[in-house]
């Protein structure tokens, strides 16, 4: 967006010749919310392209772009793929400082990648939904609520006379309705039971809906109080206890409570799937942190990730404990690290690792090849090590792992063998050394010791091995500690 100020309010009539206004009401803020699509649309687009065929996407908005939003979103994503706008509210009082009206609530729109495939699970029910049944009668198929027999609809077969148990005869449903099933069938469920006439049987019937029969969650609704879903004074609560700031001036206003992204969670995934929830717009953390409370919870195996560039703060924020954080994705990182552990704590059956792992967008660890066309031989010279010189193993590691399409967070194991550090990735499917020298008498034993450890680890499929090609003291070591690699099946072995 390149037009300034002054050449926008002339463009758009606001101003005439010599920047003089010719109205009392100029307004730029279009170009804001332009430049706010110019900045969802490319995120919105790369979503889109993440998804799964069954999958969808929550996007937290105020009302001052709820509208845009929804026209960017329609074009994303399609009209015919929106779900619902949910309604929540955010605060659990009003404002009275507020100059016109206190803003109680904020939206999220729910786009499917395919509204035809994406089928929402259904909430729990509530203790209070539970309390609604009972079983007055003393049916032996439990409790049970009593459910209108009448609807307003017109319906033929509907307007039937009825003879109650105590010999009251109804001449039909009340003035304005019609029985909603039909002679014959109200009579099937009148000799099953299923008919209420109220403790002296002379009501207006009325259906038993039992509770053993009725499906074991609720339809997710388009309103989530803050008594279901949390509220913004709950998500700040959340992320000081977590964080202690020594500064409340260094809090975030309005961060979501993981509440509201439990429910979120409830309805989009399911605890037996493998769901990936990515959260481009990580802020404080409060997506990961749902995730995890929300799998300690029900046992579930979603993973999550988080985005977050890293914007520096206006100051450091420093925490009672001494910490400092200087940008965004430090308050992230950090929240995220001392969830995990408090959950932990909380949760004793969680064993091990919790899986969390920092990523920072970086160059790749291989060198390009960049000739210079005037000065071959130094070209060549500069490119004898083609891996970078300033990057460690662990940066080298996890890039042969996006380069075998290998998840970023398997297991991982390291053994000492022969003096060199060979990394074991996902139970030993795959195997690397990236040790920057192996001499010749070190092949033999660094080999064997490998043979060994995979014999032990016991792969379900073929393993990879990987060396640096570097790191060889010629041609001879390279060639023999493959050779001895092959003889004991591993025959994939490569070099970087």
């Amino acid at each position: 967006f390149q037009d300034n100020i002054k050449n926008y309010l002339e463009l758009t009539g606001q101003t005439g010749e010599g920047g003089k206004k010719l109205s009392s009401n100029t307004e730029a803020s279009g170009r804001f919310h332009t430049d706010w699509l110019s900045m969802m649309y490319p995120r919105l687009k790369l979503a889109k392209n993440l998804l799964s065929a069954d999958g969808v996407i929550f996007i937290s908005i105020d009302d001052n772009e709820v509208q845009d939003l929804r026209a960017l979103a329609d074009e994303v994503f399609g009209p015919e793929n929106f779900v619902a706008t949910v309604v929540w509210q955010k605060v659990y009082s009003p404002k009275n400082s507020a100059r016109h009206f206190s803003e109680d609530h904020d939206y999220i729109v729910v786009f499917a990648r395919e509204a035809a495939l994406w089928v929402p699970e259904q909430l729990a029910r509530t203790p209070e939904m539970e309390a609604r049944y009972d079983n007055p009668d003393e049916d032996p198929r439990g409790s049970w609520k009593a459910g209108d027999m009448s609807a307003r609809n017109y319906y033929g077969a509907g307007t039937y006379s009825v003879t109650s148990p105590s010999g009251r005869v109804i001449a039909g449903p009340p003035p304005g309705r019609y029985w909603a099933i039909a002679k014959e069938k109200f009579d099937q469920l009148n000799l099953d039971g299923r008919i209420w006439w109220g403790a002296n049987g002379g009501n207006t019937p009325a259906v038993k809906r039992f509770l053993s029969e009725v499906k074991a969650g609720k339809v997710p609704q388009t309103l989530w109080t803050y008594k279901d879903a949390g509220h913004n004074q709950e998500g700040k609560k959340e992320l000081m206890e977590l964080l202690p700031f020594a500064d409340s001036d260094d809090v975030f206003e309005t961060p979501k409570p993981t509440r509201l992204v439990k429910r979120i969670l409830e309805i989009a995934t399911h605890p037996e799937s493998n769901d990936i929830v990515m959260d481009f717009f990580a802020g404080s953390g409060t997506t990961a942190h749902a995730v995890i409370a929300q799998n300690a919870g029900d046992g579930g195996r979603r993973r999550t990730i988080s985005v977050q560039l890293n914007a520096p703060l206006a100051k450091t924020a420093v925490l009672t404990d001494g910490a400092e954080l200087r940008t965004l994705s430090d308050i992230t990182k950090e929240r995220l690290r001392r969830a995990g552990k408090k959950i932990k704590d909380e949760n004793p059956m969680f064993a091990g690792d919790l899986g969390f792992r920092v990523f920072k967008l970086d160059s790749s660890n291989i060198r390009a090849w960049e000739p210079d066309r005037d000065d071959l031989p130094k070209t060549l010279e500069e490119s004898v090590e083609h891996l970078k010189t300033n990057r460690t193993e662990a940066d080298i590691l996890y890039e042969l792992l996006l380069k075998l399409g290998l998840d970023l967070c398997v297991p991982i194991e390291q053994k000492k063998i022969a003096g060199k550090t060979v990394h074991s990735i996902g139970g030993g499917v795959l195997l690397a050394c990236l040790a920057e020298k192996i001499t010749r008498d070190e092949v033999e034993p660094l080999a064997q010791g490998i043979v060994a450890w995979h014999k032990a680890l016991a792969p379900a499929g073929d393993t990879t091995c990987v060396f640096r090609d570097s790191a060889f003291a010629d041609d001879v070591a390279k060639t023999n500690l493959a050779a001895i690699l092959n003889q004991h099946g591993l025959a994939n072995v490569r070099s970087l």
